[in-house]
């Protein structure tokens, strides 16, 4: 009988020995599994980090391109300042914060922008600075990323102003009125071009088109004809129309797109080519 109670006895030790090893089993199994579910947490919130990473690396978000706008020729008379503010507004209005410079001796831009200051109590809707010679381009390459477009208004002639501006501009708006002594400056406006494009990193963009154009005769077809004959000046077909809207909006220091009551062919015919150089541009 004690041969048998002490085989009994171990049996039991072993039963014990048995049931704690299986307690630690269950133990480290847990903690196995607890270890691999972090393990492959950690690996896939570390793959994540990496696709975001390779994503931001190889699709960067693109930031929209600030757009600098000469209005310049080497006629005067032909409405450059109302093209200019008109353009410094219309994009405004759009949502963009805009810089108008006023490039001009004559000083049309400063005028009006002082006169809207005043009729408007400071709602400008854009930024106004007055720059000549090579101030333009030194001044406008560190101006650049502090707004979203840029418009400057030239004078009338070959100066170094103009020059200055179609080094570091984007896009150059050439209009021109339909008369016989406005058209004879083409060869001077290529002659200008022909100088200042292969001093560019890119190619400038050119758009030309009539502006203060007649209602009707046949001035306009002679001078559009001229202007398609040289394909440099990349002539566009929309037409400004010479109307007193133009004048009588901005002697209250307004943009045809503001004044009352409307004129609907002006607002028409100037954002179909506003509309135009804007999106072919980008």
């Amino acid at each position: 009988m004690h041969e048998i109670k002490g085989q009994r006895t171990t049996n039991g030790d072993e039963l014990r020995e048995i049931r704690a090893l299986q307690k630690t089993l269950v133990c480290w199994k847990g903690k196995l599994k607890k270890h691999l579910l972090i393990s492959a947490l950690w690996h896939l919130l570390a793959g994540v980090f990496l696709v975001a990473i390779l994503h931001l690396d190889l699709h960067p978000k693109s930031q929209p391109k600030t757009m600098i706008f000469t209005v310049g020729g080497i006629k005067g008379g032909t409405g450059k300042t109302t093209i200019s503010t008109n353009l410094a507004i219309w994009l405004s209005k759009k949502g963009a914060d805009v810089l108008l410079v006023d490039a001009d001796e004559q000083e049309s831009a400063s005028d009006f922008t002082a006169w809207r200051d005043e009729t408007h109590k400071g709602a400008l809707g854009y930024t106004l600075v007055q720059l000549t010679g090579g101030a333009v381009r030194r001044q406008i390459e560190q101006l650049r990323p502090k707004y979203d477009h840029i418009v400057i208004d030239t004078g009338g002639r070959d100066t170094a102003s103009q020059r200055a501006a179609l080094f570091v501009s984007d896009v150059y708006l050439l209009p021109f009125a339909p008369r016989s002594y406005e058209i004879w400056t083409l060869s001077k406006v290529l002659a200008l071009l022909n100088e200042v494009q292969p001093g560019r990193l890119t190619p400038l963009k050119i758009y030309s088109f009539l502006n203060k154009a007649d209602t009707r005769g046949q001035d306009n077809g002679e001078a559009t004809e001229v202007l398609r004959e040289n394909a440099e000046l990349n002539y566009v077909d929309f037409s400004v129309v010479n109307r007193k809207a133009f004048a009588t909006a901005a002697s209250k220091g307004l943009s045809v797109f503001e004044a009352l009551p409307p004129d609907e062919k002006a607002i028409i015919e100037l954002d179909a080519l506003f509309q135009h150089i804007t999106h072919a541009s980008k």
